[in-house]
């Protein structure tokens, strides 16, 4: 694929910008892989919609995938009504007033203790659902302290010291969490300590469900070993494998279009675009991490090097160094890539900030736009 072509077809002139366009093509791509890997392991595949919720595709993920994973009522709600297949949720806790509703509308309820099992049981019980508990195995295989369940004083699943083996009547499934953007060999370390600590219960269980965090469709993925692990957790145990992979669904298949709208001086250049980290993006600040932007490089690597930061006050708005082969100009169009997961549904309107629209490139490189926002989005927010 001739990539400076490609990405000269993501930017319509009759488009305001800034915009998130999502790819179908390439979505299919990770599709496809996701479902082989259903085919050959006997797994079952769910969308976590926690990290990519753009429904607009639901009929087409669909067709892959078996169903969805949500954090709360909401996301529940989205999947019923959108997919029309398996709805999972978990939460650390949940509200009473809402439990009703979720155990109308979901297939499978995952509970973070065994004392919220214990307050909802008879609600799950009366209505025939399979009911699930979170394991922490307490096995940290990532730095990123924010998205480890297993650091120390973690909220997240219940450790083996912790674990009631006589209140598992009605459960029929455990579930764990523990990944972020990892290959293979993490789910396996995972699994010695889980196997060792909680293993002797899967042979009383119906599924299994292992979580995100697995990044099966990055190119250098380890995708023989994940078949070969899952297939083995399966006939081990004689247990439904669930995996809901939410990032994986939608890696490198979606980007945002921005426009330079000033270029200053300070200590260096600095171009301010009309996208923010803080806004559109917030994995930039939080994770942190440095989005590729097209036709860019690092900071000296090429003649003109600028840092790139957002329209909004907060002074640590920043997305990052950048070289160009050439002086950027006010007006000029850049282009962040994988900007489909955990960018629209954690973007917000700080600042008063616009929400990029969002618009869906069909198999033929055409672009549609899907949503538009505008000032009643963000004044509906608020009171």
């Amino acid at each position: 694929m001739d990539e400076e072509k490609y990405f000269l077809g993501l930017l319509d002139e009759d488009l305001k910008t800034p915009y998130y366009a999502v790819d179908e093509q390439k979505l299919v791509y990770n599709l496809t892989l996701l479902e082989n890997l259903a085919k050959q392991t006997g797994c079952r595949i769910l969308l976590a919609q926690k990290a990519f919720s753009m429904f607009y595709f639901y009929p087409l993920i669909g067709q892959y995938l078996h169903g969805t994973t949500a954090s709360g009522l909401f996301e529940a709600r989205l999947g019923f009504e959108e997919m029309h297949k398996e709805n999972h949720i978990f939460s650390p806790a949940y509200i009473p007033a809402e439990f009703d509703e979720i155990a109308e509308i979901c297939d499978h309820i995952i509970f973070n203790s065994f004392s919220q099992w214990k307050r909802f049981r008879s609600t799950c019980l009366k209505a025939g659902k399979k009911c699930g508990i979170r394991i922490n195995p307490a096995c940290s295989t990532q730095e990123h302290a924010v998205y480890d369940p297993c650091a120390r004083g973690s909220r997240l699943g219940v450790t083996h010291e912790r674990f009631e083996e006589n209140e598992l009547e009605g459960i029929s499934g455990l579930h764990f969490h523990t990944l972020c953007e990892q290959n293979v060999d993490a789910l396996i370390h995972t699994l010695e300590t889980f196997e060792k600590n909680f293993g002797k219960y899967l042979y009383q269980m119906e599924w299994l469900n292992i979580g995100g965090g697995h990044h099966i469709t990055r190119e250098d993925y380890d995708f023989s070993l994940l078949v070969e692990t899952l297939i083995r957790l399966r006939t081990t145990y004689d247990i439904q494998i669930y995996i809901e992979p939410g990032e994986a669904v939608a890696l490198n298949t979606g980007f945002l279009v921005s426009e330079v709208v000033d270029v200053i001086e300070n200590d260096g250049a600095i171009a301010i675009l009309n996208v923010s980290a803080a806004c559109h993006m917030p994995d930039v600040l939080e994770m942190p991490y440095r989005p590729e932007i097209a036709g860019a490089a690092k900071s000296g690597e090429k003649k003109y090097t600028y840092r790139l930061g957002g329209p909004t006050c907060l002074a640590g708005d920043i997305i990052g160094e950048y070289s160009f082969d050439h002086a950027l100009k006010i007006g000029e169009k850049l282009i962040f890539k994988d900007m489909a997961h955990y960018s629209m549904v954690k973007n917000n309107t700080f600042n008063g900030m616009p929400l990029p629209a969002i618009v869906a490139v069909d198999r033929e490189g055409r672009l549609k736009v899907v949503r538009e926002f505008d000032y009643r989005d963000f004044k509906g927010r608020l009171s």
